[in-house]
């Protein structure tokens, strides 16, 4: 059997940060991933709606990580976790192998939750994958093609006002305005909170809601969803009732542990909340282990958001742990540097330290500056940039030249499951 330094589960944000911190004090580490690829994710919504083209939010984690010889990557599932003996279990194509490590950082992310209603899952999109995305992508292109009077095709419902909801919410009425402006849209944003974007608030909420319903964007706040069946959406509002014909829902309203952090726990004695997501301790250890790490979107700590930034810093946190330039025990505290989301072309909002706010182009230029810095390797900032710039400026839509369109049976099949 195998074994190495660290183990690091994820090719996200933060398992990346680790393996790339690791790598400074050339700590032998095998970094462990179900997918070939770094994801962008805050950009998966681009990719479905054309801005931009999958390759470019979804480099090779192994040429990302190529120059740090101490890193080597695995494509593989880990099924179980021996944490007495310090040893994993992983699947690849190839066949079952087991690995012994010093120390496992696990980072693997969480999948969509449905409150319940598992079987919504095959009767919506999500945007989760990059997998989600193309398939969300080919839908749209197929839905916008279809005659003006399918009014089904051309309504689209949109549960969750998060950032993901607001954003994909934006750019399928911009593809109506803008792209395609021959075939009429319905948007439909429905979230249970009273407002859209509800983590942030105040006039950043206000100018959010305001700039989707002026874009025909129809936002139905204080609303949740009680059915999803046969192209229609039925949706409660205190004691009224109503329902939405359609041939898209995407699903952008809460999370749902992955079955690796069933696995973790079951495997060092730790706690979970509601969503099977792991409580882990303060030092960002996980049950009773102190040679067990944690991270990002799978971990529930102090109400921390599940964004990149939580992941990466926690990233860079266990590595410096396990390589000794922090001591053991430390507990983590999480530097906000503030947050975003765009509402639609040229409008962004953005909630910075120290009671900075900025809305509309200050903000959506911002926003595009961050972005585009975080986007890992030149090819794809360059790439990236010109997207934008045809998207936003022009009227292309790059990422739709990558699509064979699905037919219409397959799409009425989809809506109907």
């Amino acid at each position: 059997m195998r074994t190495t330094d660290v183990v690091v589960i994820g090719s996200g944000f933060g398992g990346l940060a680790a393996a790339k911190r690791l790598a400074k004090s050339k700590v032998e580490t095998v970094l462990i991933s179900a997918t070939d690829e770094h994801l962008f994710q805050p950009l998966l919504y681009q990719v479905a709606t054309g801005v931009l083209e999958s390759e470019e939010i979804a480099p090779n984690i192994a040429d990302v990580l190529a120059s740090r010889d101490s890193v080597s990557v695995v494509r593989g599932y880990v099924t179980a976790v021996d944490a007495q003996n310090k040893v994993i279990t992983y699947r690849t194509d190839a066949g079952v192998e087991e690995l012994g490590y010093r120390s496992l950082v696990a980072a693997a992310g969480v999948a969509q939750g449905y409150f319940g209603h598992d079987e919504w899952a095959d009767r919506t999109f999500s945007l989760k994958t990059l997998d989600d995305a193309v398939t969300l992508r080919a839908h749209l292109l197929d839905c916008f093609a279809q005659p003006a009077g399918e009014a089904d095709a051309h309504t689209y419902v949109v549960v969750g006002a998060g950032a993901t909801g607001v954003e994909i919410a934006g750019q399928i009425r911009e593809l109506s305005t803008r792209h395609f402006t021959d075939v009429p849209a319905k948007v439909y944003l429905v979230e249970g909170a009273d407002d859209v974007l509800p983590v942030y608030g105040g006039k950043l909420s206000t100018f959010a809601r305001r700039t989707l319903e002026r874009s025909g964007v129809e936002v139905l706040t204080g609303t949740v969803v009680t059915d999803i069946s046969d192209g229609r959406v039925t949706v409660r509002s205190g004691a009224d009732e109503r329902v939405l014909e359609s041939r898209t829902v995407v699903w952008s309203a809460g999370v749902q542990a992955t079955g690796l952090a069933k696995v973790m726990a079951d495997a060092t004695g730790c706690a979970t909340d509601r969503a099977g997501r792991l409580l882990v301790n303060d030092d960002l250890t996980v049950g009773d282990r102190d040679d067990v790490f944690a991270i990002g979107d799978m971990t529930s700590l102090k109400g921390y958001p599940g964004q990149s930034p939580v992941a990466m810093q926690q990233g860079r946190f266990v590595a410096d742990v396990i390589r000794g330039k922090k001591p053991s025990g430390t507990e983590f505290v999480y530097l906000d540097k503030g947050s975003m989301a765009v509402v639609n072309r040229h409008n962004a909002v953005v909630d910075a330290p120290f009671g900075i706010t900025l809305t509309g182009a200050l903000g959506w230029i911002t926003w595009l500056g961050v972005h585009l810095y975080y986007l890992v390797g030149f090819r794809n900032q360059a790439a990236a940039v010109a997207s934008w710039f045809r998207s936003f400026v022009g009227r292309a839509r790059p990422g739709f030249a990558q699509v064979v369109p699905a037919s219409s049976t397959e799409v009425e099949d989809r809506s109907a499951a």
